[in-house]
Protein backbone atom coordinates (compact mmCIF):
# COMPACT_ATOMS: atom_id res chain seq x y z
CA UNK A 1 0.00 0.00 0.00
CA UNK A 2 1.56 3.26 -0.86
CA UNK A 3 1.48 4.94 2.09
CA UNK A 4 1.46 9.11 0.78
CA UNK A 5 -2.03 8.21 -0.84
CA UNK A 6 -3.10 7.72 2.82
CA UNK A 7 -5.15 9.92 4.91
CA UNK A 8 -5.15 11.19 8.33
CA UNK A 9 -7.67 12.68 10.59
CA UNK A 10 -6.25 14.14 13.69
CA UNK A 11 -7.72 15.48 16.69
CA UNK A 12 -6.83 17.37 20.16
CA UNK A 13 -9.07 17.36 23.16
CA UNK A 14 -8.60 18.78 26.64
CA UNK A 15 -9.44 15.80 28.89
CA UNK A 16 -10.20 16.24 32.98
CA UNK A 17 -7.08 14.42 34.98
CA UNK A 18 -9.68 12.51 36.92
CA UNK A 19 -11.50 11.62 33.64
CA UNK A 20 -8.06 10.18 31.58
CA UNK A 21 -9.41 6.60 32.47
CA UNK A 22 -12.92 6.72 31.69
CA UNK A 23 -11.92 8.47 28.28
CA UNK A 24 -9.02 5.30 27.74
CA UNK A 25 -12.19 3.27 27.25
CA UNK A 26 -14.26 5.82 25.72
CA UNK A 27 -11.18 6.04 23.08
CA UNK A 28 -11.43 2.44 22.84
CA UNK A 29 -14.92 2.46 21.57
CA UNK A 30 -14.03 5.35 19.20
CA UNK A 31 -11.40 3.36 17.78
CA UNK A 32 -13.14 0.44 17.45
CA UNK A 33 -16.03 2.51 15.61
CA UNK A 34 -13.94 4.17 13.12
CA UNK A 35 -11.91 0.90 12.49
CA UNK A 36 -15.31 -0.50 11.20
CA UNK A 37 -16.28 1.93 9.10
CA UNK A 38 -12.79 1.82 7.44
CA UNK A 39 -9.41 3.39 9.52
CA UNK A 40 -6.40 1.16 9.18
CA UNK A 41 -5.40 2.43 12.44
CA UNK A 42 -6.41 4.62 15.26
CA UNK A 43 -3.77 6.00 17.99
CA UNK A 44 -4.90 7.98 21.09
CA UNK A 45 -2.23 9.80 23.28
CA UNK A 46 -1.47 11.53 26.21
CA UNK A 47 0.39 14.83 26.77
CA UNK A 48 3.54 13.85 28.58
CA UNK A 49 5.75 16.92 27.50
CA UNK A 50 3.14 19.33 26.50
CA UNK A 51 4.09 23.43 28.03
CA UNK A 52 2.33 26.33 26.90
CA UNK A 53 4.29 28.74 24.61
CA UNK A 54 4.90 32.36 23.64
CA UNK A 55 2.12 32.43 20.93
CA UNK A 56 0.98 29.02 21.08
CA UNK A 57 0.96 25.39 21.95
CA UNK A 58 -1.50 22.43 22.44
CA UNK A 59 -2.55 23.64 26.35
CA UNK A 60 -2.99 26.98 24.62
CA UNK A 61 -5.11 25.80 21.75
CA UNK A 62 -7.70 23.79 23.99
CA UNK A 63 -7.39 26.58 26.75
CA UNK A 64 -6.23 24.07 29.29
CA UNK A 65 -7.80 24.35 32.53
CA UNK A 66 -5.14 23.50 35.91
CA UNK A 67 -7.13 20.07 36.45
CA UNK A 68 -6.94 18.73 32.65
CA UNK A 69 -3.99 17.43 30.15
CA UNK A 70 -4.46 17.22 26.32
CA UNK A 71 -5.28 13.95 24.46
CA UNK A 72 -4.15 13.52 21.01
CA UNK A 73 -5.40 11.02 18.41
CA UNK A 74 -5.22 10.26 15.21
CA UNK A 75 -6.78 8.00 12.29
CA UNK A 76 -5.44 6.44 9.59
CA UNK A 77 -7.37 5.96 6.41
CA UNK A 78 -6.45 4.88 2.36
CA UNK A 79 -6.95 7.83 1.27
CA UNK A 80 -9.04 10.50 1.22
CA UNK A 81 -12.13 9.30 -0.65
CA UNK A 82 -12.03 6.49 1.64
CA UNK A 83 -12.08 8.70 4.49
CA UNK A 84 -15.08 10.73 3.05
CA UNK A 85 -17.12 7.82 2.47
CA UNK A 86 -15.98 6.19 6.50
CA UNK A 87 -16.74 9.87 7.78
CA UNK A 88 -20.37 9.94 6.11
CA UNK A 89 -21.04 6.43 7.26
CA UNK A 90 -20.34 7.48 11.10
CA UNK A 91 -22.07 10.29 10.68
CA UNK A 92 -25.19 8.57 9.53
CA UNK A 93 -24.49 5.37 12.36
CA UNK A 94 -26.59 5.98 15.63
CA UNK A 95 -23.99 4.37 17.60
CA UNK A 96 -21.50 7.46 16.64
CA UNK A 97 -24.28 10.36 18.42
CA UNK A 98 -24.66 8.19 21.51
CA UNK A 99 -20.79 7.93 22.11
CA UNK A 100 -21.14 11.84 21.65
CA UNK A 101 -23.06 12.03 24.57
CA UNK A 102 -21.14 9.83 26.99
CA UNK A 103 -17.37 11.68 25.82
CA UNK A 104 -15.24 12.19 29.22
CA UNK A 105 -14.34 15.65 27.82
CA UNK A 106 -15.19 19.27 26.76
CA UNK A 107 -16.05 18.69 22.60
CA UNK A 108 -16.01 22.39 22.89
CA UNK A 109 -13.17 22.75 22.90
CA UNK A 110 -11.94 19.90 20.56
CA UNK A 111 -10.36 20.93 17.39
CA UNK A 112 -9.76 18.52 14.32
CA UNK A 113 -8.32 18.45 10.38
CA UNK A 114 -7.54 16.14 7.89
CA UNK A 115 -4.37 16.08 6.64
CA UNK A 116 -2.45 14.35 3.50
CA UNK A 117 0.84 12.13 3.83
CA UNK A 118 3.44 14.40 3.24
CA UNK A 119 6.04 11.68 3.26
CA UNK A 120 6.29 8.42 5.33
CA UNK A 121 9.56 7.59 6.13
Amino acid sequence: MNKLNQYVDAYVIPVPKSKVEAYKTFSKKIGDFVKKHGALEYVDCVADDVKPGKQTSFPQAVKLGDDETVMLSWAVYKSRDERDRAMQAMMADTAFKEMGKTMPADGKRMFMGGFKVLQAL
